[in-house]
């Protein structure tokens, strides 16, 4: 079946957690999927663990450390005993602190340093996912106007 680079590029699917808030979407799943990455969300404790139970195979779990109704370190713990060796990437701000228990701390929402983090944890894939974008430019650059 010749269906070129895709037969073998996987792309990362990472599970954000995040705050929500009326009428708008995650801006770090925008940012994420914005680099052909899939991204799975949650708004809540609860359905982080509902989501992580349902798709355990995520290639990594990003949490806001400020996320009400628990402690980043009671979720990252619930996390871990379903998926234990899940990579989490926690959030967090100087008001807040360092997200307990997280793998990877990142005291910024710098969009760069996020997406940084992430091709490392996935970095064949990541690098499949950037050459595809590449051939897709060039292809597009050769079509007639």
């Amino acid at each position: 079946m010749g269906f070129g680079i895709h037969e073998t590029m996987t792309r990362p699917c990472f599970l954000v957690i995040d705050r929500e808030f009326s009428q708008s979407i995650s801006t770090r799943k925008l940012v994420i999927e914005t680099a052909k990455f899939n991204v799975l969300t949650a708004y809540s404790a609860d359905e982080a663990i509902e989501t992580i139970r349902r798709f355990p195979k995520v290639d990594g779990v990003v949490v806001d450390s400020d996320m009400p109704g628990t402690t980043c370190a009671e979720l990252i713990k619930a996390l871990k005993e379903i998926e234990p060796k899940v990579p989490v990437i926690g959030l967090s701000t100087p008001r807040v602190g360092a997200c307990e228990g997280a793998d990877y701390q990142l005291e910024s929402f710098d969009p760069r340093r996020l997406l940084a983090l992430l091709e490392k944890l996935r970095p064949q894939d990541a690098a499949a996912v950037e050459l595809r974008n590449e051939e897709l430019k060039k292809r597009e650059q050769k079509l007639p106007e």
